[in-house]
């Protein structure tokens, strides 16, 4: 893409690599230094560009290679630094760069893309299997894309090169995630004071196999999108739900973890 903006007479000012396999310093100290170091004829008030895409999978050292170079032809060349997590960005370079953050899209902005993907390659579907697409991706484009093409492929081979039609069932299916309607009947029992029903749903799902990091995203993301819990007591649910994922992260995934969070549930009360 830089490459079409700068036309094809500036191919040659652009260096574009992924960082994730060119990650040590001696890629920084050959080839991205080269670069910078080679002489371009371009016009006034243009620059070389080094873009650098996962920049956060490179290692520490490269990273303060890289600041060093930055400094040194800042004057001839710009650097594009693409990361999924900025954290992992020295302090050295993130002072020199502008940052620019990009929230995640919406689900309407998701799902015209993905009704003209489906147009376009004649991917026939249901609502309520766009709608599953889309709430699997959390708001990336590009895991819906991946699954909207799994589920169809996995469509067409259960029937056999029939239609290939993308409902919810098989969305769920092809992205291993618990149902969100038997996560949203929890909630609505804990919501409810009904223990037993709710633990019950919980069980239910964690002998399909499902690991906890996978039941508590999926808790989170039903809790925070549900309008039949008061806002006061929503946000004490998040608040629960975000200490038991903490747990769990750090490797207390029992399911008495979880069972805990469902009798707390039951207990709080909105404010």
């Amino acid at each position: 893409m830089a490459r079409q903006l700068l036309g094809n007479a500036y191919s040659n000012a652009v260096l574009e690599l992924n960082a994730s396999d060119a990650r040590g310093i001696d890629v920084v100290r050959n080839t991205i230094k080269n670069f910078a170091m080679t002489q371009v004829k371009l016009p006034i008030g243009r620059h070389k560009i080094i873009i650098l895409d996962e920049a956060d999978s490179m290692t520490t050292s490269a990273q303060q290679a890289m600041r060093r170079t930055m400094e040194v032809y800042s004057s001839t060349t710009r650097f594009c630094l693409a990361c999924n997590n900025s954290t992992k960005i020295i302090e050295a370079i993130q002072s020199r760069a502008a940052i620019l953050r990009y929230s995640r899209l919406s689900n309407e902005q998701m799902k015209v893309t993905l009704l003209r993907v489906c147009q376009a390659e004649d991917v026939k579907y249901t609502e309520d299997g766009l709608e599953a697409i889309i709430f699997t991706a959390e708001g990336d484009m590009r895991h819906a894309l991946n699954n909207l093409q799994a589920s169809h492929s996995l469509a067409k081979g259960l029937s056999d090169g029939g239609d290939g039609l993308v409902d919810e069932k098989l969305v769920f299916q092809v992205c291993d995630q618990p149902h969100p309607n038997v996560v949203r009947d929890m909630i609505t029992y804990c919501h409810r004071g009904e223990l037993h029903l709710a633990n019950g749903e919980l069980t239910k799902l964690w002998s399909l196999g499902y690991s906890p990091s996978d039941i508590i995203g999926t808790v989170f993301k039903v809790t925070k999108a549900s309008h039949e819990i008061p806002e006061g007591k929503k946000l004490e649910y998040l608040r629960e739900i975000g200490f038991t994922h903490m747990r769990i992260s750090n490797g207390v995934n029992s399911l008495l973890q979880l069972l805990g969070l469902m009798a707390r549930l039951c207990q709080t009360e909105g404010k």
